[in-house]
Parts: C-alpha cells; structure tokens; sequence
C-alpha cells in the first residue's frame, strides 16, 4: 500500500467481514465512521459518496 495522506476515508471490514468506512481528519485522529456496514464494498463507497455530497447541507441547532 502506498503512503496515506490525511485527511482520508479508509474501508475496513467488521467481524461479520462487512464493509466499513472511517473518516481521519488531517492529523490522524479518527472523526467519523459509518453508522452501518455494507455486505457490498460499492455500497460502501456510495456511502462515502453521499456523506462528501452533503458538505453544503444546512446545519440546525435544535
């Protein structure tokens, strides 16, 4: 594997052999994951897809 730059997602696999994404900002530490895995890795990755699409969404404090 070549050398990882940060920030970055990376896909991992559970114990279940589910895919996984986790999200490490640019230092390194982990801030982010997925909520669920995926049996499919492109259902993974199309959850990274949609988490990256909704950096304009509106944020509410409630």
């Amino acid at each position: 594997m070549s050398a990882i730059s940060y920030p970055c997602y990376k896909l991992k696999k559970d114990v279940r052999g589910q895919w996984y994404w986790v999200y490490y900002a640019k230092n390194g530490e982990e801030i982010s994951k997925s909520s669920e895995s995926y049996v499919a890795k492109a259902d993974c990755l199309n959850g990274i897809k949609l988490n990256k699409a909704s950096a304009n969404d509106p944020i509410y404090e409630v």
